[in-house]
């Protein structure tokens, strides 16, 4: 896990891109699930704790309403509450690891499915299937996807949300590691979708993977990795 370190996506921070605090905590929890050799209860574990605090780092860009309470020694307390009907979307399949962490804190939250996988052929992302709420054009939506690399996936979903009425400013995606290359692809294509990432990675080597990086997220989590 690293600092920012390209210059030419620091004007997307805090405004398109939201990077969790680079606490030490944060850090060791990276530290466990960066391991080749963690076990996958540990992978599973720790990285659940680090998509709870990405999915409260989304819900808090949400629009919220001033709501006023009443308090059990009688006094008023002059509070908030969501403004906005909610949905959340994971890209099947590595997306719906974060799928658990988004339901404990959103109890009855309605959940769509989209399924993108690059083409063997002419390795370009490829939509296979989607499963959407019918009124998802009224909701804002969580798109929860813990990769974002060169971006072509993450373009891709966000074109069916936006094909589906969702207006782009109410698109907020949940990642988990990210780099500059992912980042620029759709801040450029989509300025108004917000990212929120737990890293922003060194760098892209010649496979398109991630450095430092964490493997195949899916594949670890679900226990599908050789």
């Amino acid at each position: 896990m690293t600092a920012l370190t390209a210059p030419s996506i620091g004007k997307y921070l805090g405004t398109n891109l939201h990077l969790l605090p680079q606490t030490d905590q944060l850090r060791a929890l990276h530290t466990v699930i960066r391991d080749r050799n963690a076990r996958r209860e540990d992978f599973v574990f720790h990285s659940g704790r680090i998509i709870r605090l990405l999915i409260e780092a989304g819900l808090n860009l949400l629009p919220y309403e001033p709501h006023d309470v009443r308090t059990p020694v009688g006094s008023e307390y002059h509070g908030l509450r969501l403004a906005a009907k909610l949905c959340g979307v994971p890209v099947v399949r590595a997306g719906e690891s974060m799928e658990s962490e988004l339901r404990a804190v959103c109890p009855g939250i309605p959940i769509g499915k989209i399924l993108i996988q690059r083409d063997t052929t002419t390795k370009l992302p490829k939509l296979y299937y989607t499963k959407l709420p019918r009124d998802i054009d009224e909701r804002h939506v969580l798109l929860l996807d813990p990769m974002l690399a060169t971006g072509g996936t993450a373009l891709a979903a966000i074109e069916v949300l936006l094909e589906r009425g969702v207006a782009e400013q109410n698109i907020i995606f949940v990642n988990f590691i990210t780099v500059a290359e992912g980042v620029s692809a759709v801040c450029e294509r989509y300025p108004r979708v917000r990212i929120v990432t737990s890293s922003i990675e060194e760098r892209l080597n010649e496979n398109a993977y991630m450095l430092p990086g964490i493997g195949d997220f899916g594949d670890r989590y679900f226990g599908t990795d050789a």
